[in-house]
């Protein structure tokens, strides 16, 4: 269920919250269940969609910007202020589909890399949303990667963590000034 917070899509000359990158433990930290959901969370939302849009990202996990929150919001559509954003409050992964697919993966977190990963192809998922009611959501494609992809960061996971050309990695993080000891690979 798309969220109605609203804010506006565009990029701002100072984003209010700080994203953290690659090597900062922050990212490494497990994120902790929300219990209250209120307009104080509200406000972090609309704060991570601006932080997110200034950025140019389609998805953003509260670690990122150094909150340890089961809180993610993501928009597949930028672009397109009519398509109202998606807010995942302490999301549970119900089922994943058998079938994988290889495409590119980039992160707020890590930016200039671009790498490929291995998901499922649907993910189907429970969640509550901005207002506290419980949801339930299928999702293929870019969603279901997205999704999958910042719930990876709610358990201290990054992307580069799944990228299995171990060579083309390290080359992509040393070209952009990341260390490969940074990586934690998922076996």
């Amino acid at each position: 269920m798309p969220s109605d917070i609203a804010v506006e899509k565009k990029k701002l000359k100072n984003p209010p919250l700080q994203l953290h990158y690659l090597g900062d433990r922050v990212l490494r930290q497990p994120a902790k269940r929300i219990t209250k959901i209120d307009d104080e969370l509200r406000q972090l939302v609309r704060e991570m969609l601006q932080t997110m849009y200034t950025s140019d990202g389609i998805g953003l996990a509260a670690p990122q910007v150094g909150i340890h929150k089961q809180l993610i919001v993501i928009d597949c559509e930028p672009t397109k202020q009519e398509v109202p954003p998606l807010v995942l409050i302490n999301p549970v992964i119900k089922q994943v589909s058998s079938a994988l697919c290889v495409a590119q993966e980039g992160c707020l977190s890590i930016p200039n890399v671009f790498l490929d990963v291995k998901r499922p192809q649907t993910v189907e998922i429970a969640y509550k949303d901005e207002y506290g009611r419980p949801r339930t959501l299928k999702a293929d494609d870019i969603l279901a990667r997205c999704i999958l992809h910042e719930m990876d960061h709610l358990n201290g996971v990054v992307f580069v963590d799944r990228v299995e050309n171990s060579l083309s990695l390290a080359q992509e993080l040393s070209k952009n000034g990341f260390s490969y000891q940074a990586v934690k690979p998922i076996v």
